[in-house]
C-alpha cells in the first residue's frame, strides 16, 4: 500500500471530518434522519444550516397562501435568491379554496403543501383536524403571546406573520374635521345621518364583531336611525368610494388603504376605533409537509425581521410591531364551528342596519 505524504493524509482527515459533520447535520446527532416533528422542534445554533442542507436536496417548496398581489411572486423571488438552489412554488386561493385543497389531499393522502400562510379560522380548522405540526422558529421570542398560537414546549401551531388593521376613514372635504368620529359612540351624532357606509363582506362583520365586543348589541340597534348604506364590494372599493367623496365615512376602511390613498394625496384621514378589527395571517406547516426542511425553513423567513420589512412593502403591518390602538381578533379563543356560527350572527346584524 502506498503510504499517503503529510499533506495527502492532512487532505483525507479533512474530508473525514466534513464527511462526519455532514453526517451530525442531517441526523442533528442522533444518527438517524429526524422525523418532522423532532425537525419543527429543533432549537440549536445551527438550525439554519440543518435546514438549508435538507432543504438544497429536497430541491423545492410548495406554498399555499391567500396573501394576494405583490408577495405571491416577490416573496418566493426574494427567498431564492437568498438560498440558491430551492424553488419555492405557489398555490395562491382565497381561505376557502385553500382549506378544500387540504381536505381533499388528508383524504387522499397525497400531501403536496409544504407551507401555509393564511387567516386564523382555516389555520384553526388544520390545527382541529390535526393536520398542522408544531414548530420552533429561532424569531418566536419578537412576537408577544397575542398573535401566536401555542402548542406545548415553547413551539406554536402558528405565528403570525402578516396584519390588517380596520378603522374609520372619512373623506375632510365631507365630514368636518370637528364632527369626525373618534369612537365607535360618535357615529350616532345625528350630522353624519346618511353619510356613513359599510363594506357587506367579512370586513364588515369584523366591525360588527368589535362594536358588540366593545358597546353592546344595544348600540347595534341604534345605528339603524343612521340611515346606513351596505356596499357589496371589497375593502379597497369601500375606500375609494370615501376618496371620491361618495361617502363621507366608512368605519369599513383598512389602514393599508388608506396609507396608499393618502401618499396620493386623497382626502381623506384614517381613525382607529375603541376596538380595531384586525385580519391576520399566520404560518403553519402541515403534519406531512413533502418537503419538511424546506417547509420550516421559509416558515422561519417569513417570520424573520428580513420577511417581514418584505411583506411590509405591500401595505402589511407586521404583528411584532405593538401599535397605538387595541387590536381585535374577532376569531380570538373559538373553536372553527363557534366561529362559523358567531360571523353568521355578526352578518345578519351588518344586514339588518
Amino acid at each position: 500500500m502506498k503510504r499517503m505524504s503529510g499533506r495527502s493524509m492532512k487532505t483525507f482527515l479533512l474530508f473525514v471530518t466534513a464527511a462526519v459533520c455532514w453526517t451530525s447535520l442531517g441526523s442533528a446527532q442522533t444518527g438517524k434522519p429526524m422525523s418532522i416533528a423532532e425537525l419543527a422542534a429543533y432549537n440549536k445554533p445551527d438550525r439554519e444550516q440543518v435546514l438549508l442542507e435538507g432543504a438544497k436536496k429536497e430541491g423545492r417548496l410548495m406554498w399555499y397562501t391567500s396573501l394576494t398581489g405583490g408577495p405571491n411572486q416577490e416573496v418566493p423571488k426574494a427567498f431564492e435568491a437568498k438560498y440558491p438552489g430551492i424553488k419555492v412554488d405557489v398555490y395562491r386561493g382565497d381561505s376557502d379554496a385553500i382549506i378544500q385543497r387540504v381536505m381533499q389531499e388528508a383524504q387522499a393522502k397525497r400531501y403536496l403543501v409544504d407551507t401555509i400562510e393564511t387567516t386564523f379560522p382555516i389555520l384553526k380548522v388544520m390545527q382541529e383536524y390535526k393536520l398542522l405540526t408544531p414548530y420552533f422558529s429561532p424569531h418566536l421570542a419578537s412576537y408577544s403571546d397575542e398573535v401566536k398560537e401555542k402548542a406545548d414546549k415553547g413551539l406554536v401551531y402558528w405565528a403570525t406573520d402578516r396584519e390588517s388593521y380596520i378603522g374609520l376613514a372619512y373623506n375632510i372635504n365631507v365630514v368636518p374635521e370637528k364632527v369626525a368620529p373618534r369612537n365607535f359612540d360618535d357615529l350616532l351624532k345625528p350630522e353624519l345621518k346618511g353619510k356613513i357606509g359599510f363594506a357587506t363582506s367579512d370586513t364588515g362583520n369584523r366591525v360588527i364583531a368589535a362594536m358588540l365586543a366593545s358597546k353592546g348589541a344595544e348600540f347595534i340597534s341604534k345605528l339603524k336611525g343612521q340611515d346606513i348604506v351596505l356596499h357589496a364590494v371589497s375593502g379597497r372599493a369601500i375606500a375609494d368610494m370615501v376618496v371620491s367623496g361618495e361617502l363621507g365615512l366608512s368605519p369599513t376602511v383598512f389602514l393599508s388603504h388608506s396609507r396608499t390613498s393618502i401618499s396620493k394625496g386623497a382626502p381623506i384621514k384614517w381613525v382607529p376605533m375603541d376596538l380595531v378589527p384586525t385580519n391576520a395571517g399566520g404560518v403553519a406547516v402541515p403534519a406531512n409537509a413533502p418537503h419538511p426542511h424546506g417547509a420550516l425553513l421559509f416558515a422561519d423567513y417569513l417570520l424573520s425581521p428580513e420577511g417581514q420589512k418584505l411583506l411590509g412593502k405591500f401595505g402589511l403591518d407586521s404583528a411584532a410591531n405593538k401599535p397605538s390602538f387595541k387590536r381585535y381578533y374577532a376569531e380570538a379563543g373559538m373553536t372553527a364551528e363557534q366561529y362559523e356560527k358567531e360571523n353568521a350572527r355578526w352578518e345578519k346584524l351588518l344586514r339588518e342596519i
